[in-house]
């Protein structure tokens, strides 16, 4: 594994820079008091060619993977431009539609998405099934080769600007398969179609994109809206967890860095007694140590996508690099908030507004007590096998995999 950027992926990474001196801090944090979305700024990424990083060029995209898409989030966190639609859209959906997508889907609606022309969200959680989507109900009914979709579904995000959603099913209930993992199925369904509604999730986070609930009543939905295979979906929805964990790690590790930036820079400028702030250890400390945090959790977030990207077991390493990230972005904006004093709470300094941000990743889309105890097992089974110990208890079936989440 080579840590050295090529040229391709240091230009993708350091496109935050480029895309900051039109659409800064200051223009994201205007959208985000407003829960308005950057519709401008989503619209230079889709004309610069980045809306379709993971996507074949064959279908309009670049043809790179995760790594880059990585890259891409943490360059525009690090700039203080932090994009959750880049998660739902590029990075969970149109990835998979490109790998397990009908013709229709492939031909017509990813060249559209990687043009920005339609957007996608992404649909798992449900009120009554958040980390727990064994227990989902959303259920598409079989009638002859289609299928009736009913349910609801809550915490979509960007669901008020996409034109199609990337929706799990079930296609058959949870009390009738002998597999808890049978019976999932994966569409792409058009919000505009009959029988879709939904309802916003007022959130208190100074975000520009918004929360949604999602209702779906007998909504008709054909074999061409189908992504992979019926009843097969679970291993499809797997998939995309990992890489969700790790462009979430990205994003918290570009707005450590950001903060941490501009906690340098105030303590460097801001004399108190003849001196800067940042010439007494009592200051410089705290941001080293989240420095040092930020960069062990932005490595083993390129880790985690360099294995992905290389078809290899990547679940311990993307738990691995989203829980530290997550810790990290909240120890590094603490820090320079900090050192910021009573100014880092004012809207002009725009650094508050990043802490709910990173909190929220602290608890979703899956939480740190989930992480850790993926990451738990899997340091448990490495253990028992390296080592033949039988005093250490088997996990209860069913208890290993970091279940899908809270969106």
């Amino acid at each position: 594994m080579d840590f050295t950027l090529n040229d391709e992926q240091r230009q993708i990474y350091e496109y935050g820079g480029q895309l900051a001196q039109k659409f800064d801090n200051d223009y994201w944090l205007r959208h985000a008091r407003k829960h308005e979305f950057p519709h401008e700024m989503f619209r230079q990424i889709a004309d610069d060619g980045f809306l379709g990083i993971m996507v074949p060029e064959e279908y309009g995209g670049a043809g790179l993977g995760m790594t880059e898409m990585a890259l891409f989030m943490e360059g525009t966190a690090n700039h203080g431009i932090p994009l959750l639609m880049m998660v739902v859209g590029p990075t969970m959906s149109l990835a998979h539609i490109a790998s397990h997508g009908s013709e229709f889907h492939k031909k017509e609606l990813l060249p559209a998405a990687c043009r920005g022309d339609i957007q996608f969200c992404f649909a798992i959680t449900e009120p009554g099934a958040g980390s727990n989507t064994m227990k989902a109900t959303t259920l598409a009914k079989r009638r002859g080769n289609r299928f009736s979709l009913s349910g609801e579904k809550t915490f979509i995000t960007g669901a008020e600007v996409s034109d199609y959603c990337l929706v799990v099913a079930r296609t058959k209930p949870h009390t009738e398969v002998s597999r808890k993992t049978d019976g999932f199925t994966l569409f792409a369904v058009d919000l505009k179609k009959k029988g879709v509604d939904k309802q916003r999730v007022k959130i208190s986070i100074p975000l520009p994109e918004e929360q949604w609930t999602l209702f779906f009543d007998e909504v008709d939905l054909g074999p061409e809206d189908i992504v992979g295979e019926v009843d097969e979906g679970f291993s499809i929805l797997f998939d995309s967890l990992n890489p969700e964990r790790i462009i979430l790690a990205a994003l918290c590790c570009g707005i450590g860095r950001f903060a941490l930036n501009k906690g340098v820079s105030y303590a460097s400028e801001r004399n108190v007694f003849g001196q800067p702030i940042g010439a007494h250890q009592g200051v410089q400390h705290p941001m080293a140590k989240a420095h040092t945090a930020v960069e062990m959790a932005s490595l083993m977030t390129r880790r985690a996508a360099w294995e992905f990207d290389n078809k290899l077991p990547a679940g311990a390493s993307s738990n691995m690099a989203k829980y530290a990230a997550a810790e990290a972005g909240i120890e590094a904006v603490d820090a320079a908030l900090q050192a910021h004093g009573g100014s880092g709470f004012t809207e002009d300094t725009g650094l508050y507004e990043m802490y709910p941000l990173v909190r929220l990743l602290r608890t979703a889309p899956v939480n740190r007590e989930l992480c850790l105890s993926f990451i738990g097992e899997k340091v448990t089974l490495k253990l028992r096998s390296s080592k033949g110990s039988s005093s250490l208890k088997k996990p209860k079936s069913g208890q290993s995999n970091c279940p899908p989440r809270k969106e």
